[in-house]
């Protein structure tokens, strides 16, 4: 592994990594940090156009039938962000005002930042029109000592890497 990485130093490690949150109007320096996330994922539906051409085809008294793909809708799949449980109230305020019916006051633009071992920034994602849909603290026992876990998923109309 370490001769892949001398050899293309440009490639991410995913060892020591955190991802900041910030919410566009927030008070806060930085809303949240996270050390699991997934769901990073944009796609473009494929539309198919098929349509008859004046060329015929064979023995075919009609025209030869072409398909083309042309790009259709992008769609931006939800993010689910996983922590470990803070004292912190932000994430759970911002759920319970969305649960309270005043979502669209709620949608928030941010970006999450990646950092590397040396806490250097090495790749942002804004995204816009955000606002969570779930929030999952996890099982709790007294009997095993892992620390609890808090996980949030969050709808996003749109992301897009800036770094």
């Amino acid at each position: 592994m370490a001769n892949l990485i001398n050899a293309f130093p440009e490639i991410l490690t995913n060892c020591r990594f955190y991802i900041e949150l910030k919410l566009e109007g927030s008070q806060e320096p930085v809303d949240a940090y996270f050390m699991d996330c997934k769901g990073f994922k944009r796609t473009q539906d494929v539309i198919e156009v098929t349509e008859v051409t004046p060329n015929r085809w064979g023995a075919a008294k009609m025209g030869q039938v072409v398909c083309t793909k042309v790009p259709g809708n992008v769609k931006t799949n939800n993010i689910t962000l996983r922590r470990g449980m803070t004292k912190s109230t932000t994430l759970w305020k911002w759920f319970e005002a969305v649960q309270e019916g005043n979502w669209a006051k709620q949608r928030r633009d941010g970006s999450l930042t990646i950092y590397d071992q040396s806490n250097n920034s090495q790749a942002i994602f804004q995204f816009q029109g955000a606002w969570p849909i779930s929030y999952i603290v996890s099982d709790l026992s007294s009997a095993g000592g892992d620390s609890e876990i808090e996980e949030m998923e969050i709808a996003v109309e749109m992301f897009a890497r800036q770094q």
